[in-house]
């Protein structure tokens, strides 16, 4: 039996170097911290889109949203107008608009601040949008991309993805619910 030695050793010891290295390059890589989470729900009101909007189309109005006692806000519905939320209970929530379509019946804004313990999210922004639905009712959606309370891996229960997610949603499904019975009902 021959031996190769020389070059062609030193070939073959190159590209298994390579190989081991391509290989090292497409292992799975393990993400780090939090992932966005997104929350989306809707509803429909039996209400002209327009009767709608002219409830929730205010920036400067939350007083639709049950937890909220209190709303005070500069600016209107200028792009970086803020308001505070003042809910049951004493928490607050600071938020401002980022984007204003009244032609399009919609509106974004983030939070720019809140305690976990009030929404356990950080990084949170958001969008109503009302648009015709089916027989002249109107559909109502709210949609969320957040991230959880705690910005480290290892979070508490309160401040996990399913937390953050389960508070938003719940937030979410009982305002529209709301909004539903006081537009229907006309109070």
């Amino acid at each position: 039996m021959r031996m190769r030695s020389g070059p062609a050793i030193a070939g073959v010891a190159a590209l298994a170097v390579a190989g081991m290295a391509l290989m090292t390059a497409f292992e799975p890589v393990w993400a780090h911290g939090p992932t966005r989470q997104k929350v989306r729900e809707s509803i429909e009101i039996n209400a002209a889109p327009a009767k709608v909007w002219a409830v929730i189309g205010n920036f400067q109005d939350m007083s639709w949203l049950q937890p909220v006692t209190k709303t005070q806000g500069e600016k209107g519905n200028e792009i970086g107008a803020t308001r505070k939320l003042t809910l049951t209970g004493g928490g607050t929530v600071e938020e401002e608009l980022y984007k204003y379509e009244p032609d399009m019946q919609s509106y974004s804004y983030r939070i720019t601040k809140v305690d976990v313990k009030v929404l356990p999210v950080t990084n949170y922004s958001s969008t109503l949008t009302v648009s015709p639905a089916p027989d002249g009712k109107a559909k109502l959606e709210w949609a969320g991309a957040f991230y959880r309370g705690y910005p480290n891996n290892d979070p508490p229960p309160e401040l996990s993805d399913e937390a953050a997610i389960k508070a938003v949603s719940g937030l979410y499904k009982a305002g529209l619910e709301a909004l539903k019975k006081k537009i229907e009902s006309g109070s």
